[in-house]
């Protein structure tokens, strides 16, 4: 048998309709919270990129060894490290310490007829950071990607110190 009672609060109706059948399900229990695992969480170590082996200041720093390029301003890293590429054994890319001598943003090689984009000159024979493919091997040059070596044409300046080690 069923009931509905209705009640005015206020001027709300409610209506509320109760059961005389008695309840056949039991209510569910309320579940305990899992206990806390605490797990650790790994450590990430970033290795820090390897720092330029050059004394220089203000200029680049280049490493034969590591295949690798850093251009510097007051003493601070402000491009790289970045991939380079040299020349073979019989056209190596020479080592010392050199300056700046001058830029060519559409250089064209005189001896060898190639387009030379970005060219920061610093060494005897024209050698010179420029943009060129990092997997075939130059005529001397520091082979650049286009992206570095339109950052080093435009962060180093005539005079500025270059380091090939």
């Amino acid at each position: 048998m069923r009931t509905t009672r209705v009640v005015t609060l206020l001027g709300l109706t409610l209506v509320t309709a109760s059961c005389a059948a008695p309840r056949t399900t039991t209510p569910t229990p309320i579940a305990e919270p899992a206990p806390l695992v605490r797990t650790s969480t790994p450590v990430t170590t970033t290795t820090p990129p390897p720092a330029p082996p050059c004394a220089v200041t203000t200029g680049a720093c280049v490493s034969l060894a590591q295949h690798l390029a850093w251009l510097l301003r007051d003493g601070r890293v402000v491009r790289g490290p970045v991939p380079a590429g040299f020349g073979p054994p019989d056209q190596t890319t020479p080592a010392g310490s050199f300056h700046v001598v001058w830029k060519d943003r559409e250089h064209t090689s005189s001896e060898y007829g190639t387009n030379m984009p970005n060219s920061v000159f610093f060494a005897a024979g024209g050698i010179a950071f420029h943009a060129g493919p990092l997997d075939a091997p130059s005529h001397g040059c520091v082979h650049l990607t286009d992206a570095d070596s339109a950052a080093f044409f435009d962060g180093l300046n005539v005079g500025d110190a270059v380091t090939v080690q």
